[in-house]
């Protein structure tokens, strides 16, 4: 039976695990960490958005993020300090503009793709991992801003998604907590939200379950595909036949060692997870995901007793700290728009989000035979996983004994 590596127990890592077992092969998992799911998919903001699915590859973006350079408290912060890498990406970055429509639409597709696959997953290990079917709303400040969402509005139709546009009264309706200006929104009722981490932890469980082999805390030093087959050395070498390459934003380094160009960056970002230790903080905070376009804020409630605030952009290297002056204005957006929500107890995390210059997912063969990637899926890992694990298994084909896997537990419907 073909024996593949998966290098990366984060998200994409144990949804392709999954993808590959039930086509035949044998699995087995590494990564750095002690668990899975410890880095970029450990605290993210929680949305699965396919209704957030436009690519950043615009003029107007590069624009409104030059000014935002400008003001330490903004959604981008760039360190002026040079480097190749940094200056590479961002001119692919550039050359990218021609193909945002064309890849705004795609990664639509994706994320409308990707639901049934996750809810598969779900079931099929018996995952409770804060599920909520609450809808996403966008909501807008200015008429600018709104009309810009009606443009993009048109993108993700032609992808196949609906959202619907809404009044300040709605939005209000529909989120009853939220205080501050509106001219309007757009909710989409598909959408969902559910807990990153506890959903990859509990797949990782689930897999070991059905033989899949994990090698936790194992930093990988080679990767060389030779003869047909692969082999990854950590403490030791060990010979596959084949890998697929989930490590996030170690995957550029892993692709160069395997002869291929996967120009990840890391972009951190930025999140804080309020716990709601209060009656008054667990009525004042919204059930409903949201997504502010002005701060480039997305929100999702997790369970009673936790409300997850994420954004931001950083473009610092692999920089993991966790800076005061990035945390700060997620606190701020809280205490204005939910002023009822107690900011006392907020726990801090930052993480560094895979991204290609063209914001699409690298899924597919490498140069050598036995080479598979699953990697670069930016701030969208969460939402794309199931689709693109289903991408990556059909790329690799079926095994000799294809398993037939039964739902434990079923999913609310989305």
């Amino acid at each position: 039976m073909p024996h593949y590596a998966v290098l990366g127990a984060g998200i994409t890592g144990v949804t392709t695990a999954y993808s590959l077992l039930k086509r035949g092969h044998d699995v087995t998992i590494y990564d750095r960490q002690r668990y899975a799911g410890m880095e970029t998919s450990f605290a993210n903001g929680g949305q699965l958005s396919a209704s957030n699915a436009e690519v950043w590859n615009r003029w107007a973006t590069v624009l409104k993020g030059t000014k935002w350079l400008l003001k330490p408290d903004a959604p981008l912060s760039v360190n002026p300090k040079p480097s190749w890498h940094k200056l590479s990406w961002m001119a692919e970055f550039l050359g990218q503009i021609r193909n945002y429509e064309a890849n705004t639409v795609a990664t639509t597709k994706m994320a409308i793709a990707a639901r049934a696959g996750l809810k598969e997953m779900a079931e099929t290990a018996g995952i409770d991992f804060d599920f909520s079917p609450a809808s996403i709303v966008h909501f807008y400040q200015t008429e600018k801003d709104f009309a810009d969402g009606r443009r993009v509005n048109k993108l993700l139709a032609q992808g196949g998604l609906r959202r619907d546009e809404i009044s300040p009264d709605e939005v209000r309706r529909l989120v009853p907590q939220l205080t501050g200006p509106l001219t309007g929104g757009f909710v989409t009722e598909s959408d969902s939200t559910g807990d990153i981490h506890k959903f990859t932890y509990g797949m990782a469980e689930w897999l070991a379950e059905q033989g899949v082999r994990f090698r936790m805390g194992q930093e990988i030093t080679d990767v060389a595909a030779k003869d047909g087959g692969v082999t990854v050395t950590t403490d030791e070498a060990r010979r596959f036949d084949g890998v697929v390459v989930c490590a996030g934003v170690g995957s550029r380094d892993i692709a160069a060692k395997l002869g291929d160009r996967v120009n990840i960056y890391p972009v951190k970002g930025y999140s804080i997870t309020v716990n709601l230790r209060d009656a008054q903080s667990r009525a004042a905070a919204p059930y409903v995901s949201l997504l502010d376009d002005k701060a480039k804020i997305v929100t999702s409630r997790l369970g009673e007793d936790r409300f997850r605030v994420a954004g931001t952009a950083e473009f610092n290297g692999f920089n993991r700290d966790i800076r005061a002056d990035r945390v700060k204005p997620l606190v701020q957006w809280v205490e204005r728009l939910f002023p009822g929500v107690s900011t006392e107890h907020c726990v801090p995390w930052a993480g560094l989000r895979p991204m290609m210059p063209n914001m699409m997912p690298k899924v597919g063969p490498g140069r050598a035979p036995g080479v598979f990637y699953n990697t670069g899926h930016g701030h969208l890992g969460w939402t794309l996983s199931a689709a693109t694990a289903e991408a990556l298994g059909e790329a690799v084909g079926e095994g000799p004994a294809p398993r037939s896997l039964s739902a434990a537990v079923p999913l609310a419907a989305a």
